[in-house]
């Protein structure tokens, strides 16, 4: 039996060549998703940005370092969780996923989330907790609600959050984020006391590309 490790690795590299949308013309790579392959918990944001897709790692832009402290204030690190994006290509100039694209490219997810196993998926933003639960509330109406569902054949809790990249655009929402957060830890079945976080600023982004994060993420 080939182990999970191996098998979440040769199917990353059988995804890098992923043709299935119109946006394989135009990324620069595929961004398959990173972290611990055996991961209790596992973030599903939207889809790639610039940065990710020059790097070809999820949320390494301001955002991700939004969500890198906010994991520090639960006490885990990106290493320990797995993180990965509906869409496995960027959109042009940043936008919106179309239906058809993210069709396309939801059997890489639903195969990741076989391979990994998580117990807990907290989903950033719109597109991922609407795919994943299968309604069509948006995350203001269910941010922070958990809720038990069986997807890709096994069980989990799906946890929906605000995307990180909301906090950039309204500090405010930094609050809400960390609350959100801070229920984590219990939902996975541990006790650790959340740290206060502390937003960074946005950056400028380079004079080629669109805004950093996708439009939809209230």
């Amino acid at each position: 039996m080939i182990a999970a490790t191996e098998t979440l690795e040769e199917y990353a590299t059988a995804t890098a060549s992923c043709t299935r949308c119109r946006l394989a013309q135009g990324r620069t790579q595929v961004v398959f998703g990173y972290g611990n392959p055996h991961a209790d918990l596992m973030f599903v944001g939207e889809a790639p940005g610039f940065h990710e897709d020059k790097q070809g790692v999820p949320f390494v832009g301001q955002a991700g370092k939004l969500l890198e402290k906010l994991l520090a204030g639960v006490d885990l690190r990106r290493e320990d969780v797995y993180i990965a994006n509906v869409l496995k290509c960027r959109p042009p100039g940043n936008r919106d996923p179309q239906p058809d694209e993210i069709e396309s490219c939801e059997p890489h997810l639903f195969r990741q989330i076989e391979l990994i196993e998580p117990k807990v998926i907290a989903t950033l933003g719109n597109f991922a907790t609407k795919l994943l639960s299968g309604r069509p509330l948006g995350i203001t109406r269910v941010h922070g609600q958990e809720q038990a569902l069986t997807i890709a054949g096994r069980s989990v809790v799906l946890y929906p959050i605000y995307h990180p990249a909301a906090a950039l655009y309204t500090p405010a929402m930094l609050k809400v984020l960390e609350a959100d957060f801070a229920r984590l830890p219990e939902l996975m079945g541990s006790g650790v006391q959340p740290a206060a976080v502390t937003a960074p600023e946005p950056e400028p982004e380079p004079a080629v590309a669109a805004p950093a994060e996708q439009l939809g993420l209230f």
